[in-house]
């Protein structure tokens, strides 16, 4: 089990947040239920999503490169892989309105639609860009392919997806340090994340139903709110090394 995800159960993820005027996660999960909108979306914002994507992805091809080097292991890129709808891969069937890390074909694929929708959103609600929403859902997507050829990865979906929300906070760190880390950006990340949490599971008052209810969600899901915020916000503070035991 990643000791990030140990951590989390251990303190019951409570956040304790030293950004100075930096929204906090829990700013972003108020701005975020505050703002339920559906923004318009044309083909301009999904042209712009991309090439923001395409950016991220350049600089996070870097930074893990360096990072692997280190390490004395090579990283190999994963392909990035656009579509829309629903796509045919090496591993199933991808669902429209998704993003995926595909490790038999070292691959991320996510429905370019969905991702521009999702910062065109955010963008609305805080009145930012909101880019660092679509580059936010790579950097997880990119976090799997890190972990995957580290084989540092559990039976447990939820620590991989503990570990890739990290390590994408691992990445804005990165970001901060190379001064491109734009105002609203950390704002936009947390409220990334709090949008694509797992929703709260319908419970029947059975106590025992509701147990394993509330089991499969821990194990299997993504994380709430606040487990995602968390765990991204480990990595912003802590780096690659705060999600991985293998860059300890």
């Amino acid at each position: 089990m990643h000791s990030l995800a140990r951590r989390a159960r251990r303190a019951g993820l409570a956040l304790v947040i030293a950004l100075g005027s930096v929204a906090s996660p829990a700013a972003a999960q108020a701005r975020l239920a505050s703002n339920p909108v559906t923004a318009p979306l044309t083909e301009r914002d999904v042209t712009a999503s991309n090439e923001k994507i395409a950016a991220a992805y350049g600089a996070l091809v870097t930074m893990w490169s360096g990072d692997f080097a280190q390490l004395g292991v090579r990283f190999a890129p994963p392909a990035l892989l656009r579509y829309r709808g629903a796509v045919r891969t090496a591993c199933g069937v991808m669902s429209g309105d998704n993003a995926q890390y595909c490790p038999s074909r070292n691959a991320i694929y996510f429905d370019e639609v969905f991702v521009a929708r999702q910062a065109r959103e955010a963008a609305r609600a805080l009145g930012t860009d909101g880019d660092m929403v679509a580059v936010g859902i790579v950097a997880h997507e990119m976090g799997h392919a890190v972990a995957a050829q580290l084989n540092d990865w559990s039976d447990v979906p939820y620590e991989n997806e503990a570990a890739a929300d990290c390590l994408a906070g691992a990445f804005a760190q990165q970001s901060r340090k190379d001064g491109v880390l734009e105002k609203g950006d950390l704002e936009e990340a947390f409220y990334g994340m709090a949008a694509a949490a797992d929703p709260t599971p319908q419970l029947t008052g059975n106590r025992r139903v509701d147990r394993r209810i509330e089991l499969r969600m821990a194990l299997m899901g993504h994380g709430t709110r606040e487990q995602r915020m968390g765990n991204f916000k480990a990595g912003y503070d802590g780096g690659p090394a705060a999600c991985l035991e293998s860059f300890r």
